[in-house]
């Protein structure tokens, strides 16, 4: 009976341990590693505490085993699929997000039958339980063995807690993961896949607060002086605005909202500089391009959009990382912040407004504010964020546009709506306007599914330009969707010419992310140098245009989506406080910096993979003392600040109405 006990155990633990070793290694392609040890030393209570099922008769407990073993490894293939499309796991804060972002039948398809084969193999444990079940007694346990299991359970789990005090001291250690910060995606790879997914449930039960590092008052700020001996050097104002951080900090009793007070008043500002109030009293227009990527601009097929690249602001080197899908890259360029599942349904269901969004901030200048989107106006709740974000007029199919579009049936739009359609049906709204004008565009056409087979009628529309490219089918037609959005722009600026308000206008366009339904091979089919699937697939172009510019302005500096709000606010002169933001202005004092969903960076002096803890140089740079782990510090505070930022309604909390 005690070896029977014992093989049931080892059945047990084999059965979590294996689905475990299966799920790291497909995801994260490392076997040997010390994350393998937190996550098998984590994953032994869960086995122990799943053992104790069985208190009902022996075919309950035979039934009610198989049936949560199946529900489990169906939970770790859901897992799988979720971050090979999103390349982030699941969080239970994207209930409500993810529905939407997923809802995409023809993507779904083509992502089961992409990895059918690891999907088995994820299925693989759970067979073999089966077949070894002549060693499992389904015989409901009597007293001994289940204070036995109890045992087990707390010895095991005190075991784990203690391994984590072994190494506290780098800032993404096992226990600062555990105990300090709320890094969804560490938290898979370090511990594994059901002690994530407990910290993250118990984290969003129990209002998780985490770790503000003060330890570190770093801050990529670079006060350079002029290299011109001869020339005066300008000083410039930090762009600030007046707030009494000690005030607040002696009328708060919450300690936490203390150190948020205390971090940002002793943020480093940003300072003014020669671009600044470059736009001032101009119209803006503000295009978030559906997987706009730099790999489908050329002047040949694009040369709209390959002009305003090369004739305006040159940003060599900026990227627009992915977090979730759309909505990420909206919260990112409309906020300044960067995007937790947890923080993006926080910032989608409750009224948190942001009085330095675009539409919030032109308002108050006296513009005439209006956003379009070509597709269902509530799709991600997009109906409640944009009001906080200043545009009160947002329409999109649903709500007014369903008229605009010629494939639109009993009154509701069709997939896809045009891009050019949309330009075409509402530019008469703003562009004879009186007085300036900010128009806000979310645009669609260049949505996957890729693929000239059905379910991308934009790409089909485009597939005879594309034919004769080098590529693969997937890339050809991807490209061939983003000839849409160029076409676009270009009725867009002829519109502006014939009104006669193209030298007074300015458009930005930037892509929510990369398209991420193409794998890394495809990508570099098109790009023009080998790019890794953590980083360097996110580069992009950050397009800030105005016909009126006398010649292009090269920037170098590494930049991101979060940096566009401040560079745009900016560029216009408008008055707000750069410590509140957690982005910066690209063409400031600040050094560059752009931060992955999974807390890999780039900046001025190289790359960090997060996954590998690596760190490579430029080449030629000399890096500082403690440069990588200041600058994950940094990386983690910002993190940490976005959360808050939107939690606390802090800028609300702070400046009151603006």
């Amino acid at each position: 009976m005690k070896k029977n006990f014992l093989n049931q155990i080892m059945v047990f633990i084999g059965f979590i341990f294996l689905i475990e070793i299966i799920y790291k290694v497909l995801v994260y392609h490392t076997f040997f590693s010390s994350s393998l040890i937190y996550t098998l030393l984590f994953s032994l209570p869960f086995t122990f505490l799943f053992m104790l099922i069985k208190v009902f008769k022996r075919k309950v407990n035979m039934i009610l085993f198989y049936v949560i073993e199946l529900l489990i490894t169906i939970y770790f293939a859901f897992q799988y699929c979720f971050h090979m499309f999103f390349a982030t796991p699941f969080s239970f804060a994207t209930l409500g997000l993810a529905g939407q972002a997923f809802d995409w039948g023809e993507n779904i398809k083509n992502l089961i039958i992409g990895n059918w084969w690891q999907i088995i193999l994820i299925f693989i444990p759970f067979v073999i339980t089966i077949a070894l079940v002549k060693f499992i007694n389904f015989d409901k346990y009597r007293l001994k063995k289940t204070l036995v299991l109890f045992g087990l359970f707390f010895l095991s789990y005190g075991i784990s807690i203690l391994s984590l005090f072994i190494n506290k001291k780098p800032i993404y250690s096992a226990y600062n993961l555990y105990f300090n910060i709320n890094s969804v995606i560490d938290n898979y790879k370090e511990f594994g896949v059901l002690c994530a997914t407990r910290l993250d449930l118990e984290r969003l039960t129990f209002n998780f607060q985490e770790k503000i590092i003060t330890d570190n008052n770093f801050d990529m700020i670079t006060n350079k002086k002029t290299s011109d001996p001869t020339k005066e050097e300008v000083v410039y104002e930090a762009n600030i605005v007046d707030i009494d951080f000690d005030k607040l900090i002696s009328e708060t009793k919450d300690k936490n909202l203390v150190n948020i007070h205390n971090y940002f008043k002793n943020r480093q500002p940003t300072l003014q500089n020669q671009y600044t109030g470059m736009f001032k009293g101009k119209n803006l227009i503000f295009v978030l391009a559906e997987a706009f990527n730099e790999i489908a601009v050329s002047p040949e097929l694009t040369p709209t959009l390959y002009n305003m690249i090369h004739t305006g602001f040159e940003f060599n080197n900026f990227y627009s990382p992915v977090y979730l899908s759309t909505i990420g890259g909206e919260f990112q360029a409309g906020t300044g912040s960067i995007p937790s599942q947890e923080t993006l349904t926080t910032w989608k269901e409750k009224m948190v407004k942001n009085p330095y969004a675009l539409g919030n901030s032109f308002t108050g200048l006296g513009y005439q504010v209006q956003s379009y989107h070509d597709w269902t106006y509530t799709y991600y709740g997009r109906q409640k964020y944009m009001k906080n974000m200043g545009y009160l007029n947002y329409k999109g199919c649903g709500n007014g546009l369903e008229t605009i579009f010629s494939n639109t049936r009993n009154g509701r739009c069709q997939w896809l709506p045009r891009d050019v359609e949309l330009i075409e049906g509402t530019v008469n709204d703003y562009i004879n306007s009186e007085v300036p004008f900010l128009t806000y565009y979310v645009t669609v056409s260049g949505h996957a599914p890729f693929n000239f087979t059905g379910g991308n009628s934009t790409s089909l529309r485009y597939k005879s330009l594309v034919n004769e490219l080098g590529y693969s089918a997937n890339v050809k037609a991807y490209i061939a969707s983003q000839i849409e959005l160029d076409r676009a722009m270009k009725l867009l600026i002829d519109k502006l010419t014939i009104a006669g308000k193209l030298d007074d206008t300015v458009i930005v366009l930037v892509g929510d992310h990369y398209p991420y339904t193409l794998s890394v091979e495809e990508v570099n089919e098109a790009a023009s140098y080998k790019k890794d699937g953590v980083v360097e697939i996110n580069r992009s172009n950050l397009i800030i245009w105005n016909n009126a510019m006398q010649e292009k302005i090269v920037v170098n500096k590494v930049g991101s989506q979060i940096d566009v709000l401040p560079t745009v606010l900016n560029l216009f002169g408008v008055t707000y406080d750069s410590r509140l933001i957690i982005g910066r202005d690209i063409l400031s004092n600040s050094d560059g910096l752009a931060i992955m969903s999974n807390r890999s960076w780039v900046s001025d002096y190289g790359t960090y993979f997060a996954n590998q803890r690596k760190f490579v140089a430029k080449e030629g740079v000399e890096v500082p003392s403690d440069y990588v782990s200041n600058v994950n510090g940094l990386v983690s505070n910002y993190f940490t600040m976005s959360k808050y930022l939107i939690t606390y309604n802090y800028h609300e909390r702070v400046l009151g109405e603006k």
